[in-house]
């Protein structure tokens, strides 16, 4: 099914309808800032593995997921005074913060080192969306392993709209990536070059 959303203006009815479906298991392809990326809620296991499923992804390979805002991010991962300042100065951006991650966050978002993926997309749909919901939501990118991602939420529809319970269309987006850093002990790694400018990490 596909749900066409004001990219700009989200309309609170439709945010909510998307939300109940999380709420009730449903998994579904959403806009980011970088690119369009599948998700459940991160307390819904058997989404969880649907995605991995989906993405024919190894599970050793925890995803990423989405926060509403930096304070959200202090729930799931210990965010240190160094680290705050980083996320504050870029988020909402195209970045993947690696951090340790709670004891909130289940088990199968948490790698063997016990850290955390988190994103603060500057986008306006996914963002309304977590706020609505209550909690994190996964993020990978709309695409199996290996390929390009995709964009067009219209192709999503096409290729991976029968394993989906919702397509949110909130417009053609390029395919791009986040940039990925760690944070990890205060000392910033790039782990991806993505979109976002990583020339501060020295």
């Amino acid at each position: 099914m596909l749900l066409e959303i004001d990219p700009k203006h989200p309309q609170p009815r439709l945010i909510a309808k998307v939300a109940d479906i999380l709420r009730n298991g449903g998994l579904i392809a959403y806009p980011t800032d970088t690119t369009y990326g599948i998700g459940c809620s991160i307390f819904n296991k058997k989404g969880v593995e649907r995605i991995y499923q989906i993405k024919q992804r190894e599970k050793k390979k925890p995803f990423s997921f989405i926060c509403s805002d930096i304070s959200d991010v202090t729930r799931y991962a210990r965010v240190s005074n160094f680290a705050f300042n980083i996320l504050k100065r870029h988020l909402p951006g195209p970045y993947t913060f690696v951090l340790e991650a709670t004891r909130v966050v289940p088990d199968l978002l948490v790698t063997k080192q016990k850290t955390v993926g988190i994103r603060i997309p500057d986008n306006p749909i996914c963002l309304a969306i977590v706020k609505e919901l209550g909690h994190p939501i996964v993020t990978t990118s709309a695409n199996l392993t290996g390929e390009e991602p995709i964009g067009d939420p219209l192709q999503i529809e096409r290729e991976l709209g029968k394993q989906l319970d919702l397509v949110v269309d909130g417009a053609l987006l390029p395919a791009y990536v986040s940039s990925v850093v760690s944070l990890i002990d205060d000392v910033p790694e790039v782990l991806r070059k993505g979109v976002g400018d990583v020339s501060w990490c020295g």
